[in-house]
């Protein structure tokens, strides 16, 4: 765990937003990647405002709606010290029921003042469209979201998982800030056509499951690792299933064997590669590791310490080609913008 102050980095240059260049994803919390347990998930969250971790990230499908609560709740008495992302766009019922991708502007503002009201907040400092609504054009539902910063509901506006083509039709509309998509070791895609765009933008870079959905940590060895209520073990996740998850954990050996000459975990290992893209093509990258508890939290803030050589990112990248990872991200990849 680091001891010095952790540093700052900075989201976009036509809206700017300063946050940790080390985020926390709340959402399995709620929701996901086992039982919930809402003490111990607002004890985390606690933890990683004392240690400096102070951009947060939530949603209102998770839970669906309790996230946004749980947070609302972790971060009472602290708001000047956060810096605090939300989504909508993934419409769910109370009882979990999914409706589909909405990008209507009615719903957009619907969902705002929803989602301020179970944060318990005046203004959210970072508001995406969690999915490209491909039924509406992105201008009707970004111009939607330019009157949430105009009314002072939202301070900066984001995208998750859009095509290069939205994000230039979205960035005309009104300044993005962020792009937040899924980064690391195991998923690089992005690099040929989002990463320049980003650059070329001006928008920053908020890499979510940079662990690969805790593959990259080590602490996975079988399918049986898993809760039975762990949605990872379910077709949706390829990535983890039978003959994909042996050879992805092939992987995750040869970066352990790294991490272990480093004097590191290999979490913290994939973490620090993901924390040294930011310089390395000329954006804020800012990344938000997922946990429900204190000592993973710990360990991850800990991946600020870890230094990379331009040897030891050659290494890391030797030992895990862009195209070694087996299986999809997502067993049905037609919600993500392409």
């Amino acid at each position: 765990m680091t001891d010095s102050p952790i540093e700052h980095r900075t989201l976009g240059t036509a809206a700017p937003l300063e946050v940790s260049a080390l985020g926390l994803g709340c959402m399995g919390m709620s929701e996901f990647y086992g039982a919930p347990d809402e003490g111990e998930g607002i004890a985390t969250i606690q933890r990683a405002l004392d240690l400096g971790v102070t951009f947060l990230d939530t949603a209102d499908m998770y839970g669906p709606f309790t996230n946004e609560q749980l947070v609302g709740k972790a971060i009472s008495g602290r708001r000047e010290e956060v810096q605090l992302a939300t989504k909508f766009g993934n419409e769910r019922r109370p009882d979990g029921t999914r409706v589909g991708i909405n990008g209507r502007p009615e719903y957009v503002r619907a969902a705002c003042d929803a989602s301020l009201e179970r944060l318990g907040v005046d203004h959210i400092d970072l508001y995406y469209q969690h999915r490209v609504d491909k039924t509406v054009p992105i201008e009707e539902t970004v111009g939607a979201m330019a009157e949430l910063v105009q009314a002072g509901k939202v301070r900066h506006l984001g995208l998750s998982e859009a095509s290069a083509a939205n994000i230039r039709k979205a960035h005309a509309v009104h300044p993005i800030t962020a792009l937040q998509t899924e980064y690391s070791l195991f998923t690089r895609d992005l690099e040929d056509e989002i990463l320049p765009t980003l650059l070329e933008l001006g928008i920053g870079l908020v890499p979510y499951s940079p662990l690969g959905r805790g593959l990259l940590t080590g602490r996975i060895t079988s399918e049986d690792a898993l809760a039975e209520t762990d949605s990872r073990r379910t077709a949706y996740f390829p990535r983890f299933q039978g003959e994909a998850l042996d050879a992805n954990l092939a992987l995750v050996a040869r970066i352990t064997e790294i991490a272990e000459g480093k004097g590191c975990t290999p979490g913290q290992l994939a973490l620090a590669w993901v924390l040294a893209q930011g310089p390395r093509h000329g954006l804020g990258v800012a990344p938000i590791p997922g946990t429900k508890r204190v000592r993973y939290l710990e360990e991850n803030t800990a991946a600020l310490d870890v230094e990379l050589s331009a040897d030891d990112l050659e290494a890391l990248e030797r030992a895990v080609p862009r195209d070694a990872v087996v299986g999809a991200r997502y067993g049905d990849m037609s919600h993500i913008d392409a």
